[in-house]
């Protein structure tokens, strides 16, 4: 990857992980949904700042990696964005919370290593 499609990847990534911790955020701000109808769950969402603020940021992140696969192979830009995994956990720990246990902390490390094997070019 050159520097230009390394910008792309990291803006994919990143909105990638705003707009998750954004819907999480929201979702708690929801709280427990159990709408009586379809509607009502669109209503909800609608009505919900950070849920749609999340969207946004999912939204700007598809185009970023739409034009990244336009200028790199799926194999690499695929594989490459599985690092948003390793963001939404670490989001999850340190703004969330949430607990990581030493198998989670392993298959992180996998994916951060497998990553690196698939992005490396020689």
């Amino acid at each position: 990857m050159n520097p230009r499609d390394f910008g792309l990847f990291m803006i994919a990534i990143a909105t990638n992980s705003i707009g998750q911790l954004l819907l999480k955020a929201g979702a708690n701000e929801l709280g427990k949904a159990a709408p009586a109808s379809l509607v009502a769950a669109i209503a909800g969402i609608v009505a919900t700042p950070m849920l749609v603020a999340g969207l946004v940021f999912y939204g700007c992140g598809s185009i970023a990696y739409i034009l990244l696969l336009s200028r790199v192979d799926l194999s690499v830009a695929g594989p490459a964005t599985a690092l948003a995994y390793v963001t939404s956990v670490a989001i999850g720990y340190f703004i969330f919370r949430e607990t990581i246990s030493a198998t989670q902390a392993i298959g992180l490390a996998a994916i951060v290593f497998g990553v690196m094997l698939v992005v490396t070019q020689r």
